[in-house]
């Protein structure tokens, strides 16, 4: 594949010679072709003399015209698709008259997605809770922007947008962005602040909402949204919590939309208007942590953001970093170090499996020449990141020396994209007039940005809570199930975050004694697992059920599988039954009859998990 560009590994924008500022989307919403028809108007600043053609990013679009819009007339323009790259996308050329000056450029591109776009999924009635309607979303992170508008579709651009849509009278449409006007089949939208192209989202449903807080509110099916209300009734603390920490919230409302359970993601910050999972829905909030890891994205990668996902880190470790502090500072400083040690446990567990024959992906800094973002994607840049900036923030002296510049880099870098050495700047710039001047010198910047595996250093933790979970993973793992039947220490009362941390280590014990249907079901009694409803607790049981190669459950773990379409839950779910030999042409069958139901950027990467791409 090699550089598709120069600032953007993944795109073929060129946005050092021209850049946009404003889109403004007008778009039906087509349920029975699945697809969205209309226009986008872009008005871009030219940074260079005697541009001759701009280069966007499409993904299988049909663009039907492109047009020129200037003083008042409009000029159709020569426009051409080419250069394919699997899993990537083309690049749209439109080709300016001679001597197109520097400063704004208003360009029209009138186009219609494809019927299968990557960047949208179409869900029909009996796909929905409700059963009545059908159901559309976007997902564009991290490059499927170019599947649903002709754009730059590289994070080093920011632009506002706003938006006409045109949809079924008797469904709701939402965007990454303030609704402007409602008329009947049509809803008009505003984002005024700056956003890269992969925070462009949409979603159109039978949707009502809760109120949260007075800018806070929750919209789901009707038949779930009481139930979202509760479980994420602590989103207004949280959103005043991060605040506090980052500073002044830009983006003026802040909604949560509970999504279909397809939706592949845990949580999606989109502007506005965060798509959470369903699986969140435990029925005792121990899941909501995951708004505030969403929240924690409204300043660090919606307004501080990764220039490409070379440095997706800086998203994503800044924003576990931060989401750990909300938690810790609204359940205290051992529920927040031992959110930072659970992380390590599932870092470990991704290095062993997903990325044990990409080892080069497991570095903070990637390099993705060669490799699509949705490819690299793992918990490496949320984990090794935060234990990173963890690791930073000791060295200088801890909370009350760190946050302060953490609040000083927001600051500076508000509104910008930038890479690894901008940070870098920043801290030393920050630091070297100080009295912590010395500590620059001790940062191996080498070892943590391009060394493979776990973290160089790890930081001193309180290991309190992690301890328990510790030990009762290797008493389970050591123990025969008789000696299991009398050690009292097992009864011990545990929190679900311990539970499900206990397991996930229990997972990383190479060999456990006695895996077998007798010790799965005195797992499942002494900790009551057959009745909770927390997806993280009953994904960890289904992967140690496919450990003990317990045949005649596997339809209860397939089951899960097609119970939600999370790829945190179902990569490894289908790769560890990929390795299953009794299993793996099961899982194979299932997974071909319900591709259609998942988001590409799942489809794609299950594919390669079971060998079949």
């Amino acid at each position: 594949m090699g550089r598709l560009g120069t600032v953007d590994p993944s795109s073929y924008s060129e946005p050092d010679l021209i850049t946009t500022e404003h889109s403004a989307l007008n778009w039906t919403v087509d349920f029975a072709a699945t697809k969205l028809r209309g226009s986008v108007l872009h008005r871009f600043n030219v940074l260079s003399t005697n541009l001759d053609k701009i280069l966007l990013d499409v993904r299988d679009i049909n663009v039907t015209n492109a047009t020129l819009l200037a003083d008042g007339s409009e000029l159709p323009i020569n426009y051409f698709i080419s250069d394919p790259v699997s899993d990537i996308g083309q690049k749209l050329t439109l080709e300016l008259p001679a001597g197109t000056a520097k400063g704004n450029l208003n360009v029209r591109i009138d186009y219609e997605t494809a019927n299968n776009a990557s960047g949208l999924q179409w869900l029909t009635p009996e796909q929905t809770l409700g059963k009545q309607h059908p159901y559309m979303f976007s997902q564009c992170q991290a490059i499927h922007a170019r599947s649903v508008v002709p754009c730059q579709d590289t994070p080093s651009v920011k632009f506002t947008y706003d938006a006409v849509i045109q949809h079924p009278k008797e469904l709701t449409a939402l965007m990454s962005a303030i609704i402007d006007k409602k008329q009947e089949g049509q809803t008009s939208f505003k984002q005024e602040v700056p956003i890269p192209a992969y925070l462009l989202a949409i979603a159109i449903g039978k949707l009502v909402s809760r109120p949260l807080g007075p800018n806070s509110n929750v919209w789901a099916e009707e038949a779930i949204v009481d139930a979202c209300a509760e479980e994420f009734s602590e989103t207004t603390t949280m959103l005043k919590t991060a605040s506090d920490l980052c500073g002044p919230y830009v983006w003026k409302q802040y909604d949560l939309l509970v999504m279909p359970p397809s939706f592949p993601f845990g949580g999606m910050e989109n502007p506005c208007l965060t798509f959470v999972t369903p699986t969140l829905l435990a029925g005792d909030k121990s899941l909501a942590d995951v708004v505030a890891h969403e929240i924690a994205h409204s300043w660090t990668g919606n307004l501080v953001t990764n220039k490409n996902f070379e440095h997706f880190w800086l998203n994503e470790g800044f924003t576990v970093f931060v989401e750990a502090k909300v938690v810790g500072r609204m359940q205290g400083q051992k529920e927040l170090d031992f959110k930072m040690l659970s992380n390590l446990t599932d870092l470990q567990e991704c290095l062993r499996t997903q990325l044990a024959g990409t080892p080069e992906l497991s570095k903070l800094v990637v390099d993705l020449s060669n490799c699509g973002p949705d490819d690299a994607f793992s918990s490496v840049p949320y984990m090794k990141g935060s234990t990173f900036l963890r690791y930073l923030e000791d060295l200088f002296g801890g909370p009350s020396v760190f946050e302060p510049f953490l609040r000083d880099y927001l600051k500076k870098f508000a509104y910008k994209s930038i890479v690894t050495d901008d940070f870098k700047g920043a801290l030393y710039d920050y630091f070297k007039d100080t009295d912590k001047k010395d500590k620059l010198g001790e940062v191996d910047w080498e070892l943590w940005l391009k060394s493979e595996g776990m973290p160089p250093i790890i930081p001193k933790f309180d290991e309190t809570l992690s301890n328990v979970t510790k030990e009762l993973a290797r008493i389970w793992s050591k123990s025969t199930v008789a000696e299991l039947i009398d050690n009292n220490n097992i009864k011990q009362k545990i929190s679900i975050h311990q539970l499900i941390d206990f397991l996930g280590k229990l997972i990383e014990h190479q060999d456990i004694v006695d895996l077998n249907e007798r010790k799965i079901e005195l797992l499942e009694d002494t900790y009551n697992l057959k009745q909770s409803k927390n997806a993280e607790v009953r994904f960890r049981l289904n992967r140690l059920i496919i450990r003990a190669r317990l045949i005649k459950r596997l339809d209860e773990i397939i089951e899960f599988a097609n119970s939600n379409f999370r790829m945190k839950f179902c990569r490894p779910i289908y790769r560890d039954l990929a390795a299953w030999p009794e299993a793996k042409p099961i899982a194979v069958r299932n997974f071909v009859s319900v591709r259609d139901q998942m988001m590409a950027v799942c489809s794609h990467t299950i594919e390669k998990d079971l060998g079949l791409k």
